[in-house]
């Protein structure tokens, strides 16, 4: 199953501190990636949420990001004060071995592109520079794959459409969620309260769908038909559903819904 998110960005608006915000990214991005999911779209819900905005940003990136990259690829700021007390993410590039020993061509690692004595390297996690010869820019993060181990360590960069196995999310920010849901080529719920509620047959047309499948979310304390008025009825492909129909007057935090859709999409995806 193909599958992306979109939420707002005044997704943490009702948690008060910095502490309780970085504990609700770590349990969006860790649902996110056990259940593999492509995309991370955070949108502008509206004014007053910049700081938000980059805390969420931030904290998907870095918390995606290999270990071994983050001091290359991140500079020491307060939005990351409490990274290091979140939960890791089960993704296949963070679990990889930092010995060269190890390494076996083919192998995928990711790559971060790095300047040492006015040459461009790549640091792979090996505790060993690669020579890079590449267009690419400083700090910028790549995927390669092993050509070879001996004499020395060469490798090639490739594309994302090569990888086979689930290789973790990206996070993109878009000015409103019109934007996305225009550009999106494929299939989209919309969750509500609002709306119908979901039957199994819904839900397992969408699980083992073809079409790439976009899952919208509201903010804490306006839903969807609030931000996205009388358009809602003139997006392509969508469907508006209740999920939680047994819980109408009940408040559903937006990582407690997350988990329990992605559940039950992957629930019918395997059945």
């Amino acid at each position: 199953m193909n599958l992306s998110v979109a939420i707002p960005d005044s997704s943490l608006k009702d948690e008060t501190t910095k502490l309780d915000k970085s504990r609700k990214i770590s349990i969006i991005a860790r649902a996110c990636a056990i259940f593999k999911v492509n995309t991370i779209f955070i949108y502008d819900e509206g004014k007053g949420n910049e700081q938000d905005r980059f805390l969420l940003a931030t904290i998907l990136k870095y918390l995606e990001t290999p270990q071994y990259l983050r001091r290359a690829l991140f500079p020491k700021m307060d939005d990351l004060k409490y990274a290091g007390i979140l939960h890791p993410l089960q993704i296949p590039h963070h679990s990889l071995s930092a010995d060269v020993k190890s390494l076996k061509e083919s192998d995928l690692r990711e790559a971060a592109i790095v300047h040492y004595k006015g040459k461009k390297f790549l640091d792979i996690g090996i505790h060993k520079l690669i020579p890079y010869y590449g267009r690419e820019h400083e700090k910028k993060r790549i995927t390669v794959q092993i050509k070879s181990t001996e004499p020395v360590v060469t490798v090639k960069e490739i594309s994302e459409f090569h990888i086979k196995e689930y290789w973790g999310y990206k996070v993109k920010e878009r000015p409103n969620l019109m934007n996305i849901l225009e550009e999106w080529k494929g299939n989209i719920i919309l969750t509500s309260r609002k709306g119908k509620d979901a039957t199994l047959g819904q839900i397992q047309e969408y699980a083992k769908s073809d079409k790439p499948l976009l899952l919208v979310f509201g903010a804490p304390d306006r839903g969807l038909y609030d931000i996205l008025g009388k358009k809602i009825n003139e997006i392509q492909n969508t469907r508006v559903l209740n999920f939680f129909p047994n819980q109408a007057t009940a408040t559903i935090r937006l990582e407690e819904a997350m988990l329990g859709i992605m559940s039950i999409l992957n629930f019918a995806n395997s059945n």
